[in-house]
């Protein structure tokens, strides 16, 4: 009997054992999957670095050949738009595919089928704003243009020949381990990246918290502290520009909000006076500024860091067309690039395109709400939300004809920024022509090109920089824009008023454009786009001035310009803010006062030439100084419930240099009244207290990039999938721009002339595949401020000294 029992203990230990490593235990896959040797991780090698000398692809009319480059970059060569557009897609999937399916899921409100009830909240926030909606009305408002829709069907095409090819032992890693298989890539897929990017640039906003703060301080006062016409900006467009056009009708606005209190829900979203942003950096110089005589153009589009890298860097050639630069995975064409004739790049505009308007229901069923003199009818969209290990939950969306109503009610799961019982007005919900723009803008031969394919380019609104082989450079703040009344639509709108409503668009002609200005020159830095002169009110909430004039005081005094010049004025890192404020606020300290530590560190400060070097003590100390004033100069307000948002750093440092006596130097948390020259004593030494408890004594350890490195982190945040801390020489308001996990996501520089040249880098490689030495290959050079010249070939069988491989693809299947 016992050794039966042994026996019997000995079969249930294995079967225990076998069920674990085939059963998932929350976020751990199955680890007999996962450690097979003939399908687990350990096939996620550089193996898949190999290059196929043959492929095939169904569907393809004709042959298509592949050139591949040093660091695993395709220069695809079809004979037909249509082919190449499949071909793309299955190259793309066969690099990227788990990077642009989980994008796919996240913005389409799907994580939780693969994640778990944690992702729940999640994917409820995406439903709840619309985006599986917009992307309907993506794909209705193409459903006539025949060219897209065979467009996005080979490259979706592409896509699924590459995932049929697929046995679980070649799935990405992620897929391993998140345990779970790739799904059909389809049109729809495609309408969500591209709603994933437009509301990643243009959505949120702060009518809630500028509401909130205008009930407390006023109007006017709200005004002052955020200004229509921040302090020091230079516009997108020079200032001077004449706007040769008769302007369309604007409303008359009838009140700047919505009538009553806006609730309040906290502080407000907490200020940072260095906040790592959505930005970028573009120029087109014209050849009177070039020592080639020919333009030069750059952009460097700032965005969140990852690995996979944001961009997939490709060539793009058919008859009509060949086109190099990044697309985003799970898109067809290129976003930023270049082709034989021209090439353009583009920075976030900023304009306001989303309002938010209070409603009034007829009742608590909220099926009818106020509207002029009467009542419309709400509608509801079902909502299903799969839930990997659980059970399904609804969610029932409230629609009004002005959008949807993200929540009826507040909840302790909602976005402060949103406010209850508001409809959400956003062009991003709207039918677009993005796509279309960027099929043209692929093709563009010369300035009449840009135009046109501007004239779709609606959301996300862009500065697009464009530059000609014919010597032309120009500028569009492009976009579709809402006419309004100046300053509607920054606090809440009256949901019951029929004049509130959008009322049109800027004609697409009269966005604010610049073609062959006279100083040589055309650039963008996400600052206001235009000065007081324009006759249209697009918004307020711009970028500061630091980036913008920086680049602009660069251009202005050079001549004989490089690609190299422009190459190292992208890693520029030079603060515009530290050189404009810093003076003021040494001369405030009294020297007397401080201990030896604290007058050594203003010393140094006061010798320092305003770079942020990686290896430099002096970064470290201005940035933590200008945060704990900026702190102090508003945290009492907010507490005391007068402000509900935070000024702007740069609008703090206009008080400090013009109204220095202004009350917000005073801490109204305490009996007495404290000056500027009070507060910035006090912020100077919780500075050095603060640098003293996180890096310990003055040391290597307060150097720049030792104390502020960039993050490049997974897409999924999987531990072990990211890059080490990198130590880099800018920030976040530097031209430079690379702070926290934020930085340029492509640096490129195009020169045209004859021939055309240009240099690239991205944070990262070409493969989404962490075992493959592509994966990551560039980030020591874009840490560094380099940038490799890109391969650019005219023909499939082109010889090139940096090819490395050719692969001819071929229909049937």
């Amino acid at each position: 009997m016992k050794r039966w029992w042994k026996a019997l203990s000995a079969l249930l230990l294995l079967g225990a054992a076998f069920w674990a490593l085939e059963t998932r235990h929350g976020m751990v896959p199955p680890l007999g999957k996962f450690l097979d040797p003939f399908t687990g991780f350990w096939r996620n090698n550089a193996a898949g670095d190999a290059l196929p000398r043959t492929l095939r692809i169904p569907g393809l009319r004709d042959g298509v050949t592949v050139a591949w480059d040093d660091r695993h970059v395709p220069h695809i060569f079809a004979g037909n738009e249509l082919d190449l557009y499949r071909a793309q897609g299955y190259l793309t999937a066969r690099d990227r595919l788990w990077q642009m399916e989980f994008l796919s899921r996240y913005t389409g409100g799907r994580l939780a089928e693969i994640l778990g009830p944690g992702a729940v909240a999640m994917d409820r926030l995406q439903r709840r704003l619309g985006m599986t909606w917009g992307a309907e009305n993506f794909l209705q408002g193409i459903r006539d243009d025949a060219r897209l829709r065979r467009i996005l069907a080979a490259y979706c095409g592409g896509v699924n020949a590459y995932v049929d090819s697929l046995q679980p032992s070649g799935y990405p890693l992620e897929y391993k381990i998140l345990d779970y298989a790739p799904g059909r890539w389809t049109p729809f897929d495609v309408a969500l990246i591209l709603k994933y990017m437009s509301w990643y640039l243009s959505g949120e906003g702060r009518d809630l918290e500028l509401t909130q703060t205008r009930q407390s301080l006023g109007e006017v006062e709200t005004d002052r502290l955020f200004p229509l016409q921040a302090p020091f900006q230079d516009p997108v467009i020079p200032p001077g520009t004449s706007w040769d056009f008769p302007p369309a009708e604007t409303p008359i606005s009838r009140g700047r909000g919505a009538p009553g209190a806006a609730p309040r829900t906290g502080s407000g979203t907490r200020g940072r006076p260095f906040a790592a942003r959505i930005g970028s950096n573009n120029w087109a110089v014209s050849g009177s500024k070039t020592k080639s005589g020919f333009p030069i153009l750059c952009g460097d589009p700032h965005l969140q860091l990852t690995l996979p890298a944001i961009w997939y860097e490709a060539q793009l050639a058919a008859p009509g067309m060949n086109v190099a630069g990044v697309s985003l995975p799970g898109t067809p064409g290129v976003v930023i690039g270049f082709n034989d004739r021209s090439a353009w790049s583009m920075t976030n505009a900023g304009s306001d395109v989303l309002d938010f308007y209070m409603m009034k229901f007829k009742d608590g069923a909220r099926r009818e709400y106020a509207w002029g003199e009467g009542w419309r009818p709400t509608s509801r969209r079902r909502e299903k939300i799969e839930v990997r290990g659980g059970e399904p939950v609804a969610e029932s969306v409230l629609y009004t004809h002005l959008g949807p109503v993200p929540f009826v009610e507040r909840r302790p799961d909602m976005p402060e920024w949103i406010p209850a019982g508001a409809a959400m007005r956003w062009t991003g919900h709207d039918p677009s022509g993005i796509l279309r723009a960027l099929v043209l803008l692929n093709r563009a031969r010369g300035l009449d090109d840009f135009h046109a394919a501007m004239g779709s380019f609606d959301c996300p609104p862009q500065n697009v920089a464009f530059a000609s082989r014919d010597g032309h450079v120009a500028i569009r703040h492009n976009g579709r824009f809402p006419l309004r009344s100046r300053g509607q639509g920054r606090f809440l709108l009256d949901g019951c008023d029929p004049a509130a409503e959008w009322r049109g668009w800027v004609p697409m002609d009269q966005v604010p454009a610049a073609e062959d200005p006279e100083r040589g020159f055309v650039s963008s830095a996400n600052q206001a786009p235009v000065d007081a002169s324009y006759p249209y009110y697009l918004g307020w909430d711009y970028a500061g001035f630091e980036r913008g004039r920086r680049i602009n005081e660069l251009l202005g005094a050079a001549a004989a310009i490089t690609p190299e010049d422009m190459a190292r004025l992208q890693v520029d890192a030079l603060n515009l803010r530290a050189r404009t404020v810093l003076p003021r606020l040494l001369e405030l300290l009294p020297r007397e006062a401080l201990s030896p530590e604290e007058r050594k560190r203003a010393e140094e400060l006061g010798g320092w030439d305003f770079v942020y070097r990686a290896g430099s003590t002096e970064p470290t100390v201005f940035h933590r100084f200008f945060v704990e004033l900026y702190d102090a100069t508003w945290e009492d307000e907010l507490e005391m419930k007068r402000l509900f948002s935070w000024p702007g750093a740069d609008r703090t440092v206009d008080l400090i240099l013009k109204e220095p006596g202004a009350s917000y130097f005073d801490d109204v948390t305490t009996p007495t009244r404290e000056s500027l020259a009070d507060i910035v004593r006090r912020a100077f030494s919780r500075s050095l207290e603060h640098l003293r408890s996180r890096f310990g004594p003055f040391g290597p350890r307060w150097r720049w990039g030792t104390a502020h490195p960039v993050s490049i982190r997974h897409l999924a945040r999987i531990p072990g999938l990211g890059s080490p801390p990198q130590a880099v020489s800018g920030g976040s308001e530097l031209i430079n721009a690379a702070s926290g996990s934020f930085g340029p996501s492509w640096r490129m520089v195009v020169e045209l002339g004859p021939v055309i040249r240009a240099w690239g880098v991205l944070p990262g490689g070409a493969s989404g595949n962490p075992g493959s030495r592509f994966y990551d290959d560039g980030i020591r050079d874009w840490r560094e401020g380099r940038v490799r010249e890109l391969v650019f070939l005219e023909t499939a069988g082109q010889s090139h000294p940096r090819l490395v491989g050719r692969t001819v693809i071929g229909g049937g299947r």
